[in-house]
């Protein structure tokens, strides 16, 4: 199988982004796996070697706007720069850092236009950063689907122990759910967690769609978004053949996904699932933003400003989130998204 290209972004540079890029380049399977580019700042990327104490051999530098051409046994490094990146203060949101992370997806999601690249892993971005660098959305979602001017549905999936955690609504305010739940909605949730989970090797995923209210609703009793707009986008995507059932009480079906039942939870807001999936694997998660033109993975944790500069970040989700681009690439390029195989990924 040809090597696919990933491109790999630093991260803020206050946080532990710069040193879990340092452990990952250090792991042989991962130079072996793919053709690696590094999009960032070089200050950043010699932060990262001074924190771990490591330089990383066979590393050129380019440009920015350099076309990927990649030497045997190289990575390429496409220089960023950002005024004042150096200055940056490990641990301090900054508005420097938060340019970086931007022009890092910019540069990232041109390259697949050009289809330069396969994949992208991101290091943990900080979005206070991220707005104080000129930013208008709540996340790096929302600059992607600006970018790519999309008009089908994508979302943010976990993933941690081969569990999978989509939602309906992500970070919106609690008061402003209600009003986002709709059958439309619901149903285009279960939709795309089918086809990421296949992107990402399962031949027929197993769904689980969580309810809304405490116990379901007890029939109405407590609420009938169950009845209203959830069962309704379920028997939607039934009639599909997609492998889904619920709404479920949200407070029991993790058990069910935890012992190997469902493959994935479509939940209604960020919370309900989250709470669980990181209790569940926190040590081992990795978030795949879904729905976009190319696989694009980053470890489940923040930036973890109070560790920073410390080498003391758990490599595991990074790793993970490495892995998990490289299956949903070579699938995609495969398959257009459907193989024979599971493959749990994280």
């Amino acid at each position: 199988m040809t090597k696919k290209t990933i491109a790999l972004i630093q991260g803020d540079p206050a946080g532990i982004g710069p040193e879990l890029l340092i452990r990952l380049l250090s792991d042989e399977e991962v130079r072996a796996a793919a053709d690696l580019v590094i999009i960032g700042a070089p200050e950043i990327f010699a932060r990262g070697e001074a924190q771990m104490g490591v330089t990383i051999e066979g590393v050129r530098h380019a440009p920015l706007e350099a076309p990927i051409e990649m030497g045997e046994e190289e990575i390429l490094h496409l220089d960023l720069r950002v005024d004042g990146i150096g200055d940056t203060v490990v641990g301090e949101v900054s508005a420097a850092g938060g340019r970086s992370s931007i022009e890092g997806l910019r540069n990232a999601f041109e390259r697949k236009q050009a289809s330069e690249i396969d994949g992208l892993v991101f290091m943990p971005f900080n979005k206070g950063s991220m707005h104080m660098g000129g930013n208008d959305f709540t996340d790096e979602l929302g600059f992607a689907r600006e970018f790519f001017s999309l008009t089908t549905r994508a979302s943010e999936f976990n993933v941690a122990n081969g569990m999978w955690n989509g939602r309906v609504t992500s970070h919106v305010a609690m008061k402003d759910v209600p009003d986002l739940l709709t059958v439309e909605r619901i149903d285009e949730s279960i939709e795309l967690a089918d086809r990421t989970l296949k992107t990402a090797g399962y031949s027929r995923p197993r769904i689980v769609v969580a309810a809304y209210n405490p116990h379901a609703g007890d029939g109405g009793l407590m609420g009938d978004e169950e009845i209203r707009v959830i069962r309704p986008a379920v028997e939607k995507a039934q009639k599909r053949q997609i492998n889904c059932v619920g709404p479920l009480p949200a407070d029991t079906l993790w058990l069910k996904v935890r012992d190997g039942e469902y493959d994935a939870v479509v939940t209604m807001y960020h919370d309900q699932g989250q709470i669980a999936i990181k209790l569940l694997g926190f040590d081992r998660g990795v978030s795949v933003l879904a729905g976009l033109p190319l696989p694009v993975t980053t470890p489940a944790h923040g930036t973890a400003f109070d560790i920073a500069g410390q080498a003391k970040a758990n490599p595991v989700p990074t790793k993970n989130a490495f892995t998990m681009c490289v299956n949903m690439a070579n699938n995609r390029a495969a398959t257009e998204g459907v193989v024979a195989t599971d493959c749990e990924g994280a």
